[in-house]
């Protein structure tokens, strides 16, 4: 539930991640007869942070529009007029494609278009990167191309790219377990050790 000024006063284990049902329900109260500035329905919790902006808006509607909701820190949330922009030199080559989907990318970097930080050569679509962040997560996301980590995570969470705290989907799953498992027994035909095929040393 995203909505600007719900402070999450519970645990991680309370409530919804914890924000305490109570806080969301007295929440949803307060919102009921604010509107959207973009779809005009009622409901809107999300309030951009902009200097003296009145801009009030569903965060599935900002989402569409072109607003940012930042991920850490205060969670502040921007309409389209005053959202955070890259302000990096970054010149293209030619026509330059998405380092992800491989599809064109736009002429310099906006909503739709981001470009790393660190090596201004690697860009990608929005949507694109905020794929590979929510696979990757905390512990791995980092520039596709310059595998900058610290300064790409930074500029990613400032333009609204949430990145999950944990570890990488394909760490969760399990897929490479059997990557972690050491093997345990002779695979000889004819084995000779005189302790059998499950004689393991201390040491070598």
């Amino acid at each position: 539930y995203h909505a600007s000024g719900l402070e999450q006063r519970g645990a991680d284990d309370e409530g919804f991640y914890g924000f305490l049902f109570s806080d969301i329900q007295q929440k949803l109260k307060q919102v009921a007869q604010k509107r959207c500035c973009i779809c005009r329905l009622p409901g809107a919790s999300v309030t951009c942070q902009g200097w003296r902006c009145p801009r009030t808006f569903h965060f599935p509607c900002g989402s569409e529009r072109g607003c940012v909701s930042q991920f850490f820190g205060e969670f502040k949330s921007f309409c389209w007029k005053h959202r955070p922009v890259q302000r990096v030199r970054a010149v293209q080559q030619d026509q330059t494609c998405c380092l992800i989907c491989q599809e064109a990318v736009a002429g310099r970097p906006c909503y739709d278009t981001l470009v790393c930080p660190a090596c201004v050569s690697a860009w990608f679509h929005r949507r694109c990167i905020q794929g590979q962040a929510l696979r990757s997560a905390l512990h791995h996301f980092r520039c596709p191309l310059c595998q900058d980590m610290v300064t790409f995570q930074e500029e990613m969470f400032r333009l609204g790219i949430k990145i999950p705290n944990r570890d990488a989907a394909w760490e969760e799953d399990g897929t490479f377990d059997d990557h972690y498992l050491r093997h345990s027994s002779c695979d000889a035909s004819q084995c000779l050790c005189p302790a059998g095929r499950e004689q393991v040393e201390k040491k070598g």
